[in-house]
Protein backbone atom coordinates (compact mmCIF):
# COMPACT_ATOMS: atom_id res chain seq x y z
CA UNK A 1 0.00 0.00 0.00
CA UNK A 2 2.87 2.36 0.78
CA UNK A 3 4.31 1.95 -2.73
CA UNK A 4 0.86 2.55 -4.26
CA UNK A 5 0.44 5.79 -2.35
CA UNK A 6 3.96 6.84 -3.30
CA UNK A 7 3.30 6.17 -6.99
CA UNK A 8 0.01 8.04 -6.91
CA UNK A 9 1.74 11.05 -5.40
CA UNK A 10 4.52 11.03 -8.02
CA UNK A 11 1.97 10.49 -10.80
CA UNK A 12 0.13 13.62 -9.70
CA UNK A 13 3.38 15.55 -9.39
CA UNK A 14 4.49 14.66 -12.95
CA UNK A 15 1.01 14.70 -14.50
CA UNK A 16 1.65 17.44 -17.09
CA UNK A 17 4.98 15.93 -18.13
CA UNK A 18 3.37 12.54 -18.82
CA UNK A 19 0.53 14.20 -20.74
CA UNK A 20 2.94 16.24 -22.85
CA UNK A 21 4.80 13.09 -23.87
CA UNK A 22 1.53 11.67 -25.20
CA UNK A 23 0.72 14.91 -27.00
CA UNK A 24 4.04 14.73 -28.80
CA UNK A 25 3.30 11.22 -30.05
CA UNK A 26 -0.22 12.10 -31.23
CA UNK A 27 1.27 15.00 -33.19
CA UNK A 28 3.29 12.49 -35.26
CA UNK A 29 1.58 11.39 -38.47
CA UNK A 30 1.82 7.58 -38.40
CA UNK A 31 -1.02 6.70 -40.76
CA UNK A 32 -1.13 3.55 -42.85
CA UNK A 33 -1.55 3.90 -46.58
CA UNK A 34 -4.00 1.47 -48.11
CA UNK A 35 -4.12 -0.70 -44.96
CA UNK A 36 -0.34 -1.03 -45.16
CA UNK A 37 -0.35 -2.51 -48.64
CA UNK A 38 0.86 0.81 -50.05
CA UNK A 39 3.08 1.64 -47.08
CA UNK A 40 2.87 3.66 -43.89
CA UNK A 41 4.20 6.73 -42.12
CA UNK A 42 5.10 5.03 -38.83
CA UNK A 43 8.71 6.24 -38.98
CA UNK A 44 7.57 9.68 -37.81
CA UNK A 45 6.45 8.20 -34.50
CA UNK A 46 9.31 5.73 -34.19
CA UNK A 47 11.87 8.53 -34.36
CA UNK A 48 10.03 10.38 -31.59
CA UNK A 49 9.88 7.27 -29.40
CA UNK A 50 13.50 6.27 -30.01
CA UNK A 51 14.68 9.63 -28.68
CA UNK A 52 12.39 9.34 -25.66
CA UNK A 53 13.42 5.76 -24.84
CA UNK A 54 17.11 6.58 -25.08
CA UNK A 55 16.66 9.58 -22.81
CA UNK A 56 15.02 7.30 -20.24
CA UNK A 57 17.94 4.86 -20.36
CA UNK A 58 16.52 2.09 -22.51
CA UNK A 59 18.47 -0.08 -24.92
CA UNK A 60 16.86 0.33 -28.34
CA UNK A 61 16.73 -2.03 -31.31
CA UNK A 62 15.30 -1.09 -34.72
CA UNK A 63 14.20 -3.95 -36.98
CA UNK A 64 13.25 -3.31 -40.58
CA UNK A 65 10.11 -5.08 -41.78
CA UNK A 66 10.59 -7.53 -44.65
CA UNK A 67 8.32 -9.59 -46.84
CA UNK A 68 10.47 -12.63 -46.04
CA UNK A 69 9.55 -12.71 -42.35
CA UNK A 70 5.85 -12.28 -43.20
CA UNK A 71 6.05 -15.20 -45.63
CA UNK A 72 7.69 -17.24 -42.87
CA UNK A 73 4.70 -16.57 -40.65
CA UNK A 74 2.32 -17.63 -43.39
CA UNK A 75 4.26 -20.81 -44.16
CA UNK A 76 4.77 -21.93 -40.56
CA UNK A 77 1.69 -20.64 -38.74
CA UNK A 78 -0.88 -19.44 -41.28
CA UNK A 79 -0.44 -15.88 -39.93
CA UNK A 80 0.65 -12.88 -41.94
CA UNK A 81 -0.63 -10.61 -44.67
CA UNK A 82 1.64 -10.53 -47.74
CA UNK A 83 2.45 -7.92 -50.33
CA UNK A 84 2.85 -4.82 -48.14
CA UNK A 85 5.22 -1.95 -48.90
CA UNK A 86 7.89 -1.69 -46.18
CA UNK A 87 10.13 1.21 -47.19
CA UNK A 88 11.11 3.12 -44.00
CA UNK A 89 8.91 0.90 -41.85
CA UNK A 90 10.50 -0.76 -38.84
CA UNK A 91 9.66 -2.06 -35.37
CA UNK A 92 11.16 -0.45 -32.29
CA UNK A 93 12.10 -2.58 -29.25
CA UNK A 94 13.16 -0.79 -26.10
CA UNK A 95 14.53 -2.67 -23.08
CA UNK A 96 14.85 -1.36 -19.55
CA UNK A 97 17.16 -3.62 -17.56
CA UNK A 98 16.03 -4.66 -14.10
CA UNK A 99 18.34 -4.82 -11.11
CA UNK A 100 17.09 -8.16 -9.78
CA UNK A 101 16.41 -11.66 -11.03
CA UNK A 102 12.69 -11.13 -11.40
CA UNK A 103 10.50 -12.20 -14.28
CA UNK A 104 10.44 -10.08 -17.43
CA UNK A 105 7.45 -8.44 -19.06
CA UNK A 106 6.78 -6.81 -22.41
CA UNK A 107 4.26 -4.18 -23.39
CA UNK A 108 3.16 -4.45 -27.02
CA UNK A 109 1.50 -1.53 -28.82
CA UNK A 110 1.13 -0.48 -32.44
CA UNK A 111 2.33 2.90 -33.60
CA UNK A 112 0.25 2.95 -36.81
CA UNK A 113 -3.17 4.53 -37.13
CA UNK A 114 -5.81 4.33 -39.79
CA UNK A 115 -6.43 7.47 -41.89
CA UNK A 116 -8.46 10.24 -40.28
CA UNK A 117 -11.24 10.08 -42.88
CA UNK A 118 -13.24 13.17 -43.81
CA UNK A 119 -11.27 16.04 -42.27
CA UNK A 120 -14.44 18.14 -42.34
CA UNK A 121 -15.92 15.95 -39.57
CA UNK A 122 -13.07 16.79 -37.19
CA UNK A 123 -13.62 19.69 -34.80
CA UNK A 124 -9.84 19.98 -34.28
CA UNK A 125 -6.79 19.12 -36.38
CA UNK A 126 -6.22 15.35 -35.94
CA UNK A 127 -2.47 15.98 -35.59
CA UNK A 128 -2.80 18.89 -33.18
CA UNK A 129 -3.54 17.27 -29.80
CA UNK A 130 -6.14 19.36 -28.01
CA UNK A 131 -7.46 19.07 -24.46
CA UNK A 132 -11.15 19.80 -23.93
CA UNK A 133 -13.18 18.91 -20.83
CA UNK A 134 -10.53 16.51 -19.54
CA UNK A 135 -10.21 14.71 -22.86
CA UNK A 136 -7.21 14.68 -25.16
CA UNK A 137 -8.35 14.75 -28.80
CA UNK A 138 -6.28 13.60 -31.76
CA UNK A 139 -5.82 10.77 -34.23
CA UNK A 140 -4.69 7.66 -32.39
CA UNK A 141 -5.50 9.02 -28.93
CA UNK A 142 -7.45 5.88 -28.04
CA UNK A 143 -6.20 3.50 -30.72
CA UNK A 144 -3.61 3.23 -29.36
CA UNK A 145 -1.02 5.88 -28.72
CA UNK A 146 -2.24 6.38 -25.15
CA UNK A 147 -1.52 2.72 -24.41
CA UNK A 148 1.90 2.86 -26.02
CA UNK A 149 2.90 5.99 -24.13
CA UNK A 150 1.39 4.75 -20.86
CA UNK A 151 3.66 1.69 -20.99
CA UNK A 152 6.74 3.91 -21.38
CA UNK A 153 5.56 6.37 -18.75
CA UNK A 154 4.99 3.50 -16.29
CA UNK A 155 8.73 2.86 -16.30
CA UNK A 156 9.37 6.59 -15.97
CA UNK A 157 6.92 6.71 -13.05
CA UNK A 158 8.88 4.02 -11.23
CA UNK A 159 12.12 5.84 -11.94
CA UNK A 160 10.65 9.16 -10.82
CA UNK A 161 9.51 7.47 -7.60
CA UNK A 162 12.98 6.05 -6.99
CA UNK A 163 11.78 2.45 -7.36
CA UNK A 164 14.10 0.01 -9.12
CA UNK A 165 12.82 -2.43 -11.74
CA UNK A 166 12.90 -5.96 -10.28
CA UNK A 167 13.04 -7.49 -13.78
CA UNK A 168 13.53 -6.49 -17.40
CA UNK A 169 10.78 -4.46 -19.06
CA UNK A 170 10.47 -4.49 -22.85
CA UNK A 171 8.54 -1.89 -24.85
CA UNK A 172 7.46 -2.93 -28.34
CA UNK A 173 6.30 -0.24 -30.75
CA UNK A 174 5.21 -2.20 -33.82
CA UNK A 175 4.12 -1.17 -37.30
CA UNK A 176 1.43 -2.46 -39.66
CA UNK A 177 -1.01 -3.68 -36.99
CA UNK A 178 -3.98 -2.29 -38.87
CA UNK A 179 -2.60 -4.15 -41.87
CA UNK A 180 -3.24 -7.43 -40.06
CA UNK A 181 -0.57 -7.62 -37.35
CA UNK A 182 2.57 -8.03 -39.42
CA UNK A 183 4.68 -5.92 -37.05
CA UNK A 184 4.16 -8.07 -33.97
CA UNK A 185 4.41 -11.21 -36.12
CA UNK A 186 7.86 -10.14 -37.29
CA UNK A 187 9.00 -9.23 -33.78
CA UNK A 188 7.99 -12.63 -32.43
CA UNK A 189 9.52 -14.51 -35.35
CA UNK A 190 12.75 -12.55 -34.89
CA UNK A 191 13.04 -14.14 -31.46
CA UNK A 192 12.00 -11.38 -29.08
CA UNK A 193 10.17 -12.65 -26.02
CA UNK A 194 9.49 -12.20 -22.31
CA UNK A 195 7.91 -14.13 -19.45
CA UNK A 196 4.61 -12.28 -19.93
CA UNK A 197 3.04 -9.74 -22.24
CA UNK A 198 0.52 -6.93 -21.98
CA UNK A 199 -1.29 -5.76 -25.10
CA UNK A 200 -2.01 -2.08 -24.46
CA UNK A 201 -5.13 -1.88 -26.63
CA UNK A 202 -8.04 0.18 -25.26
CA UNK A 203 -10.08 -2.01 -22.92
CA UNK A 204 -12.65 0.37 -21.35
CA UNK A 205 -11.17 -0.36 -17.89
CA UNK A 206 -11.75 -4.11 -18.33
CA UNK A 207 -9.31 -7.03 -18.49
CA UNK A 208 -9.53 -8.97 -21.75
CA UNK A 209 -8.36 -12.58 -21.86
CA UNK A 210 -9.82 -13.59 -25.22
CA UNK A 211 -10.54 -12.17 -28.64
CA UNK A 212 -12.19 -13.24 -31.86
CA UNK A 213 -10.38 -14.52 -34.90
CA UNK A 214 -11.03 -12.68 -38.16
CA UNK A 215 -11.03 -13.40 -41.90
CA UNK A 216 -11.61 -10.94 -44.74
CA UNK A 217 -13.03 -12.45 -47.95
CA UNK A 218 -13.51 -10.97 -51.41
CA UNK A 219 -16.12 -12.52 -53.70
CA UNK A 220 -16.13 -11.62 -57.40
CA UNK A 221 -19.21 -12.33 -59.53
CA UNK A 222 -19.43 -12.10 -63.31
CA UNK A 223 -22.45 -11.26 -65.46
CA UNK A 224 -23.36 -10.25 -69.03
CA UNK A 225 -23.64 -6.56 -69.92
CA UNK A 226 -25.97 -4.78 -72.32
CA UNK A 227 -28.51 -1.93 -72.32
CA UNK A 228 -31.06 -2.25 -69.54
CA UNK A 229 -33.88 -1.88 -72.06
CA UNK A 230 -33.11 -5.49 -73.04
CA UNK A 231 -32.27 -6.69 -69.57
CA UNK A 232 -33.65 -10.17 -70.19
CA UNK A 233 -30.84 -10.83 -72.66
CA UNK A 234 -28.14 -9.98 -70.13
CA UNK A 235 -27.11 -11.23 -66.67
CA UNK A 236 -27.09 -8.75 -63.78
CA UNK A 237 -23.97 -9.45 -61.72
CA UNK A 238 -25.23 -7.31 -58.82
CA UNK A 239 -28.41 -9.33 -58.54
CA UNK A 240 -26.42 -12.56 -58.66
CA UNK A 241 -24.18 -11.25 -55.89
CA UNK A 242 -27.28 -10.50 -53.82
CA UNK A 243 -28.25 -14.18 -53.99
CA UNK A 244 -24.89 -15.12 -52.49
CA UNK A 245 -25.15 -12.45 -49.80
CA UNK A 246 -28.54 -13.81 -48.75
CA UNK A 247 -27.01 -17.27 -48.40
CA UNK A 248 -24.22 -15.84 -46.23
CA UNK A 249 -26.77 -14.10 -44.02
CA UNK A 250 -28.35 -17.49 -43.42
CA UNK A 251 -24.96 -18.92 -42.51
CA UNK A 252 -24.47 -16.16 -39.93
CA UNK A 253 -27.88 -16.93 -38.47
CA UNK A 254 -26.91 -20.60 -38.14
CA UNK A 255 -23.69 -19.65 -36.36
CA UNK A 256 -25.63 -17.61 -33.80
CA UNK A 257 -27.44 -20.78 -32.76
CA UNK A 258 -24.48 -23.18 -32.95
CA UNK A 259 -21.47 -21.45 -31.40
CA UNK A 260 -21.05 -20.01 -27.88
CA UNK A 261 -18.12 -18.72 -25.80
CA UNK A 262 -18.16 -17.67 -22.12
CA UNK A 263 -16.22 -14.43 -22.70
CA UNK A 264 -17.11 -13.43 -26.25
CA UNK A 265 -20.19 -12.52 -28.30
CA UNK A 266 -21.53 -14.73 -31.04
CA UNK A 267 -19.65 -14.92 -34.35
CA UNK A 268 -20.53 -12.34 -36.98
CA UNK A 269 -20.40 -12.08 -40.76
CA UNK A 270 -20.44 -8.51 -42.07
CA UNK A 271 -20.85 -7.51 -45.71
CA UNK A 272 -18.77 -4.35 -45.57
CA UNK A 273 -18.18 -3.32 -49.17
CA UNK A 274 -19.83 -3.88 -52.55
CA UNK A 275 -18.85 -2.58 -55.99
CA UNK A 276 -20.40 -3.14 -59.38
CA UNK A 277 -21.92 -1.57 -62.44
CA UNK A 278 -21.18 1.56 -64.43
CA UNK A 279 -24.58 3.19 -65.01
CA UNK A 280 -28.25 2.73 -64.19
CA UNK A 281 -28.98 2.05 -67.86
CA UNK A 282 -26.47 -0.79 -68.21
CA UNK A 283 -26.84 -4.34 -66.94
CA UNK A 284 -23.65 -4.83 -64.87
CA UNK A 285 -21.31 -7.60 -65.95
CA UNK A 286 -19.22 -7.52 -62.76
CA UNK A 287 -19.82 -7.18 -59.05
CA UNK A 288 -17.56 -7.81 -56.08
CA UNK A 289 -18.26 -7.68 -52.40
CA UNK A 290 -16.06 -7.96 -49.32
CA UNK A 291 -16.96 -9.44 -46.00
CA UNK A 292 -15.35 -9.84 -42.61
CA UNK A 293 -16.01 -12.81 -40.34
CA UNK A 294 -15.24 -12.60 -36.62
CA UNK A 295 -15.19 -16.11 -35.22
CA UNK A 296 -14.79 -17.73 -31.81
CA UNK A 297 -11.51 -19.32 -30.69
CA UNK A 298 -11.60 -22.96 -29.67
CA UNK A 299 -14.95 -23.91 -31.19
CA UNK A 300 -14.15 -22.42 -34.62
CA UNK A 301 -10.96 -22.30 -36.68
CA UNK A 302 -9.74 -20.43 -39.74
CA UNK A 303 -10.04 -23.67 -41.71
CA UNK A 304 -13.60 -24.42 -40.57
CA UNK A 305 -14.79 -20.85 -41.20
CA UNK A 306 -13.19 -20.75 -44.65
CA UNK A 307 -14.81 -24.06 -45.52
CA UNK A 308 -18.26 -22.97 -44.31
CA UNK A 309 -18.16 -19.63 -46.12
CA UNK A 310 -16.90 -21.22 -49.33
CA UNK A 311 -19.44 -24.04 -49.20
CA UNK A 312 -22.32 -21.62 -48.58
CA UNK A 313 -21.40 -19.54 -51.62
CA UNK A 314 -20.85 -22.52 -53.91
CA UNK A 315 -24.03 -24.23 -52.72
CA UNK A 316 -26.10 -21.21 -53.70
CA UNK A 317 -24.20 -20.91 -56.97
CA UNK A 318 -25.14 -24.49 -57.88
CA UNK A 319 -28.80 -23.55 -57.51
CA UNK A 320 -28.59 -20.82 -60.15
CA UNK A 321 -28.29 -21.57 -63.86
CA UNK A 322 -25.80 -18.77 -64.59
CA UNK A 323 -23.67 -19.07 -61.45
CA UNK A 324 -23.46 -22.82 -61.85
CA UNK A 325 -21.61 -22.31 -65.13
CA UNK A 326 -19.83 -19.07 -64.11
CA UNK A 327 -18.81 -19.70 -60.52
CA UNK A 328 -17.86 -16.78 -58.27
CA UNK A 329 -14.22 -16.28 -57.37
CA UNK A 330 -13.50 -16.38 -53.64
CA UNK A 331 -10.28 -15.09 -52.08
CA UNK A 332 -8.94 -14.16 -48.63
CA UNK A 333 -6.99 -10.91 -48.33
CA UNK A 334 -6.47 -10.61 -44.57
CA UNK A 335 -6.83 -12.96 -41.61
CA UNK A 336 -5.81 -13.57 -38.01
CA UNK A 337 -6.50 -16.27 -35.46
CA UNK A 338 -8.37 -16.13 -32.18
CA UNK A 339 -6.89 -15.89 -28.69
CA UNK A 340 -7.80 -16.99 -25.18
CA UNK A 341 -6.11 -17.28 -21.79
CA UNK A 342 -7.11 -19.22 -18.69
CA UNK A 343 -8.44 -17.15 -15.81
CA UNK A 344 -6.25 -19.26 -13.54
CA UNK A 345 -2.95 -18.15 -15.04
CA UNK A 346 -0.81 -16.10 -12.60
CA UNK A 347 -0.56 -13.24 -15.11
CA UNK A 348 -4.33 -12.73 -14.97
CA UNK A 349 -4.12 -12.54 -11.18
CA UNK A 350 -1.36 -9.94 -11.47
CA UNK A 351 -3.39 -7.88 -13.93
CA UNK A 352 -6.52 -8.10 -11.78
CA UNK A 353 -4.72 -6.96 -8.64
CA UNK A 354 -3.22 -3.99 -10.46
CA UNK A 355 -6.51 -2.96 -12.03
CA UNK A 356 -8.45 -3.30 -8.78
CA UNK A 357 -5.84 -1.22 -6.95
CA UNK A 358 -6.53 1.64 -9.35
CA UNK A 359 -10.18 1.25 -10.38
CA UNK A 360 -11.61 -0.48 -7.31
CA UNK A 361 -12.70 -4.03 -6.58
CA UNK A 362 -14.66 -6.03 -9.10
CA UNK A 363 -12.91 -5.15 -12.36
CA UNK A 364 -14.49 -7.56 -14.89
CA UNK A 365 -12.44 -10.19 -16.71
CA UNK A 366 -13.91 -10.69 -20.15
CA UNK A 367 -13.12 -10.89 -23.87
CA UNK A 368 -12.88 -8.51 -26.82
CA UNK A 369 -14.96 -8.84 -29.97
CA UNK A 370 -12.15 -7.27 -32.03
CA UNK A 371 -8.97 -9.14 -32.91
CA UNK A 372 -5.52 -7.85 -31.98
CA UNK A 373 -1.89 -8.95 -31.69
CA UNK A 374 -2.46 -10.99 -28.51
CA UNK A 375 -2.96 -14.07 -30.67
CA UNK A 376 0.54 -13.75 -32.12
CA UNK A 377 2.25 -13.43 -28.75
CA UNK A 378 0.49 -16.42 -27.23
CA UNK A 379 -0.17 -18.72 -30.18
CA UNK A 380 3.19 -18.28 -31.91
CA UNK A 381 5.48 -16.82 -29.24
CA UNK A 382 4.13 -18.98 -26.42
CA UNK A 383 4.00 -15.90 -24.17
CA UNK A 384 1.23 -15.58 -21.55
CA UNK A 385 -0.69 -12.49 -22.59
CA UNK A 386 -3.37 -10.16 -21.26
CA UNK A 387 -5.08 -7.19 -22.91
CA UNK A 388 -5.72 -4.02 -20.90
CA UNK A 389 -5.10 -0.41 -21.75
CA UNK A 390 -6.28 3.19 -21.77
CA UNK A 391 -8.72 4.42 -24.34
CA UNK A 392 -12.28 3.77 -25.33
CA UNK A 393 -13.32 1.25 -27.98
CA UNK A 394 -16.18 3.45 -29.14
CA UNK A 395 -13.60 6.14 -29.98
CA UNK A 396 -11.47 3.99 -32.25
CA UNK A 397 -11.37 4.81 -35.96
CA UNK A 398 -13.75 7.78 -35.84
CA UNK A 399 -13.58 11.57 -36.16
CA UNK A 400 -12.74 13.56 -33.02
CA UNK A 401 -11.10 10.56 -31.38
CA UNK A 402 -10.11 11.19 -27.79
CA UNK A 403 -8.83 9.59 -24.60
CA UNK A 404 -9.78 10.67 -21.10
CA UNK A 405 -6.70 12.11 -19.42
CA UNK A 406 -7.61 10.47 -16.11
CA UNK A 407 -7.95 7.14 -17.91
CA UNK A 408 -4.52 7.53 -19.50
CA UNK A 409 -2.87 8.49 -16.22
CA UNK A 410 -4.59 5.69 -14.34
CA UNK A 411 -3.16 3.12 -16.74
CA UNK A 412 0.34 4.46 -16.20
CA UNK A 413 -0.21 3.47 -12.57
CA UNK A 414 -1.77 0.12 -13.54
CA UNK A 415 1.24 -0.77 -15.68
CA UNK A 416 3.70 0.29 -12.96
CA UNK A 417 1.92 -1.92 -10.42
CA UNK A 418 1.85 -4.78 -12.94
CA UNK A 419 5.61 -4.48 -13.40
CA UNK A 420 6.26 -4.53 -9.64
CA UNK A 421 3.94 -7.48 -9.03
CA UNK A 422 4.94 -9.67 -11.99
CA UNK A 423 8.64 -8.87 -12.14
CA UNK A 424 8.91 -9.10 -8.36
CA UNK A 425 8.67 -12.89 -8.66
CA UNK A 426 11.64 -15.11 -9.64
CA UNK A 427 11.87 -16.27 -13.23
CA UNK A 428 10.68 -19.74 -14.19
CA UNK A 429 10.75 -19.31 -17.97
CA UNK A 430 13.35 -20.66 -20.38
CA UNK A 431 13.25 -17.38 -22.31
CA UNK A 432 16.60 -15.67 -22.54
CA UNK A 433 16.85 -12.06 -21.45
CA UNK A 434 19.81 -11.33 -23.71
CA UNK A 435 18.56 -8.35 -25.68
CA UNK A 436 14.97 -9.46 -25.19
CA UNK A 437 15.47 -12.45 -27.49
CA UNK A 438 14.60 -16.08 -26.90
CA UNK A 439 17.21 -18.76 -26.57
CA UNK A 440 17.43 -21.56 -29.09
CA UNK A 441 15.86 -23.88 -26.56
Amino acid sequence: MESVDRLKSVLHEHREEYINCLKGLIACDTRLIGHGIEGGREKNGQLYLEKLLLELGAEVIKEQMTEEVVQKGIDLFGEGNPGHEYTDRYNLIGTFRGTGQGRSILFDSHIDTLPHGDIGLWETDPFEPTVKDGRLHGLGASDMKSGLMASIMSVKLLKDAGIELPGNVHIWSVVDEHGGGNGTLATVLNGHTADAAVICEPSDELINIAHMGFIFFKVAVGGKALHSGMKWLGVNAIEKAMLLIQQLQQLEHNWLMRYKHPDLPAPTLNIGEIRGGTAGSIVPDYCEFKLCVHYLPGVMTRESVTEEVTNAILLRARGDGWLREHQPEISIYQAGGGFEMSREHPLIGTAHRAMCSVFGDGVPITGSSAGCDARLLKNIGGIPTVMMGPGHNEQCCKPNEYVSLDNYLNFILVYALTILDWCGQPRRSHASEDGGKASAS
